[in-house]
């Protein structure tokens, strides 16, 4: 293992053991610091010999790569957590990216659905799948998703265990390990509780011909032992066409957005929905507002008479 892939790696494992980062975040620390080395390497330079102006030339090479600006703040990032690890591990004696200021983010608004889509969306999963187990499946992964806002990683690798005894609130295990309880709607309770007897029975099935018992509502026989992300990313691609939606709106953080939107239109106030979507700052959640505002702006324009042309 070169320098390089060691530096790496041991930020990685002080991150994992420190700071519980989610696997998620590893990975992409991993890619954006293994992109720094290669580029570092061509220069002839490493992480141990690396400048300030060695950091701000590789951010100019991925501004001229067209890379987005968040990509590049991302990367920032990554640089800046390396070298403070470097500095506080003693393998170098100074950081070389404290000053280094980033391009910053451009803060774009969210994509969300109305209701309508949420609804032909919901109907589209109860009619979709090529076993009554697939549609009870699909119907039960909607319903959920839109009734707690969970990101996808926490929705396909729920436990069985939590969907046990109709409960009216199930304990979510969000980024970073964090725990957040997170209440079910009477649709989402009647989708569970339509799963779990299929589900159960499947299982029982497969244990009978020599698979291990699966403790994942949503199982897979894949290595992770539940349903993929990219499978769900799929499978709400396919959902799309089918209720008529434009693919292109609908991902599996549109549904959690839809939620948080609905949620404020109803009135919910934002500590409440931060809690809900397992934001560690309000400052992330209050970006709602501004979804909400718009979509009143163009209600507006759109159907009040002193708004339409002659």
């Amino acid at each position: 293992m070169t320098t390089a892939a060691h530096r790496i790696q041991a930020f990685l494992e002080a991150q994992a053991a420190e700071l519980d980062a989610a696997d998620n975040t590893q990975l992409a620390y991993a890619r954006d610091l293994k992109d720094f080395a290669g580029w570092l390497d061509g220069q002839g330079r490493d992480f141990d010999s690396a400048a300030r102006e060695d950091i701000e030339d590789y951010l100019v090479h991925c501004d001229a790569q067209g890379l987005a600006q968040s990509t590049r703040a991302r990367r920032l990032s990554a640089i800046r957590q390396l070298y403070r690890f470097a500095f506080e591990e003693g393998w170098r004696a100074d950081n070389p990216a404290i000053q280094i200021k980033g391009p910053g983010r451009t803060r774009r608004l969210p994509k969300t659905l109305d209701l309508s889509e949420v609804d032909r969306l919901l109907q589209a999963a109860r009619e979709t799948g090529r076993t009554e187990a697939d549609r009870v499946r699909n119907t039960c992964l909607m319903e959920l998703l839109y009734a707690t806002g969970m990101r996808v990683t926490e929705l396909v690798s729920l436990p069985a265990a939590a969907a046990r005894g109709d409960p009216r609130m199930l304990l979510v295990k969000g980024k970073g390990g964090k725990e957040r309880m997170v209440p079910l709607s009477a649709p989402a309770r009647a989708a569970l509780a339509a799963w779990l007897p299929l589900r159960d029975a499947a299982d029982a099935k497969a244990a009978k011909a020599g698979a291990a018992p699966s403790r994942h509502l949503f199982p897979s026989r894949g290595k992770a032992g539940h349903m993929t992300r990219h499978r769900f990313y799929v499978l709400i691609k396919e959902l799309a066409v089918a209720a008529g939606v434009s693919p292109d709106k609908v991902t599996p953080h549109t549904l959690r957005h839809a939620f948080a939107t609905h949620l404020l239109a109803a009135g919910a106030d934002l500590r409440s929905i931060q809690t809900l979507l397992g934001h560690a700052d309000v400052s992330t959640t209050e970006i709602y507002t501004h979804v909400l505002d718009e979509r009143l702006r163009d209600l507006v324009l759109d159907h009040h008479p002193l708004a339409q042309g002659d």
